[in-house]
């Protein structure tokens, strides 16, 4: 029998989840310029060319950047509650070196931490339970921090969103409700949407999710949105496809391929983990070279590997990512970045853990052009 000061106990936890966070605090951030944090890790590389040879690429953050970028990251958490707390582990950890911390190079970081709908809360959403995952804490969370960064840290600076998967889905909100044909618009240099499905009308490049926001055609185009899934040429998404599909006969899936925004193919610039680690989990590896050298460096680098072209099939509008591996060759022949599971690849995922890993280059180029081409018209 529940007794009624149980019952209290239980009411008053509930209410100190939902309410709201203070974004005042420095712990609620995973990243903030000028505080030691999750942002603060090595992003040195080792360059592994088709020949063999290895080089060493070094990486520092840029001094007094122009421009700010604001992550929302995306379902990492291992909380075993439908949502997460506030305390960041090793996932959220993680996922900031995984797909943010490189464009510091470009721009000032800010990575709030968010109560999101968790690893095991998505699997109650996948099974058929209700919610979303643009609706509720995690979305409120996201918009309170927004509305601090504005109010206390913009001071009128351009911005870049930067989102994967469950952070997409929040950012489209955000962009739809907050940003979208409103006067901070004009500040909005470009937004990257990965991992999510963003629905435009056919052969367009505006309207459906968002009213005036364009996808972007070229590194010089600002007020702009970035968007893809990618899938392995060789398992394209299946009907029961996860991303790239959307309803409506005038409507299809957007895709802007960072590797050629103004389209057909181009080569993609990936930064991996050396030791194999994604957003979740992590992959079997073959050395990285076929002469089986260890690689001191976290990240690894492969030129000419991968080139990507955005394209669609009977189920969905996808990027297509292709591996020129070499199996007599002298570095690797494939990558990771599928999802598995009791030994099987869920093809309905493609390469979602690694979608950001595997334009990492192109994306930190775009924005650094982007940055340059709103610096240009400001003057």
């Amino acid at each position: 029998m529940l007794t009624k000061s149980f019952l209290l106990a239980i009411c008053a936890a509930t209410l100190a989840l939902a309410a709201p966070n203070d974004y005042s605090d420095p712990k609620t951030w995973l990243c903030r310029p000028s505080q030691h944090d999750a942002c603060d890790t090595d992003l040195t590389t080792t360059v592994i060319r088709a020949d063999g040879s290895l080089s060493r690429e070094s990486w520092t953050a840029a001094k007094d950047a122009p421009i700010d970028c604001f992550y929302v990251y995306p379902t990492v958490s291992t909380d075993p509650t439908p949502n997460s707390d506030m305390t960041p582990d090793a996932a959220e950890l993680n996922v900031i070196r995984q797909q943010f911390a490189r464009f510091g190079s470009q721009c000032r970081r800010y990575a709030p931490m968010y109560r999101q709908v968790t690893l095991a809360g998505l699997r109650q959403l996948l099974g058929g339970g209700s919610g979303a995952l643009d609706r509720g804490l995690q979305y409120d969370d996201v918009l309170d921090a927004w509305k601090y960064y504005l109010e206390h840290d913009n001071q009128g600076r351009g911005f870049v969103l930067i989102a994967h998967s469950q952070g997409s889905f929040i950012l489209q909100r955000l962009i739809r409700e907050e940003i979208d044909g409103k006067p901070v618009q004009s500040r909005m240099i470009s937004a990257i949407l990965a991992g999510a499905t963003l629905a435009v009308p056919r052969g367009k490049d505006v309207g459906g999710a968002f009213e005036h926001v364009p996808l972007c055609r070229s590194g010089s185009q600002t007020g702009c949105v970035i968007s893809f899934s990618s899938f392995r040429s060789t398992a394209p998404p299946p009907a029961n496809t996860l991303f790239g599909k959307v309803a409506g006969e005038n409507l299809t899936a957007a895709c802007t391929n960072p590797a050629s925004l103004s389209g057909g193919s181009g080569e993609l610039r990936a930064y991996l983990s050396t030791d194999g680690s994604m957003i979740a989990g992590a992959a079997a590896l073959k050395p990285w070279g076929a002469d089986g050298r260890k690689i001191q460096t976290p990240w690894v680098s492969l030129p000419g590997l991968l080139t990507a072209r955005c394209t669609s099939n009977e189920n969905a509008t996808y990027l297509e990512v292709t591996v020129h591996g070499d199996k007599a060759g002298s570095r690797v022949e494939d990558i990771p970045g599928d999802l598995s599971a009791n030994g099987q690849t869920l093809a309905q995922w493609g390469l979602h853990l690694v979608d950001m890993n595997l334009a990492m280059g192109n994306l930190v180029d775009i924005v650094g052009q982007q940055a340059k081409a709103r610096l240009a018209k400001s003057k």
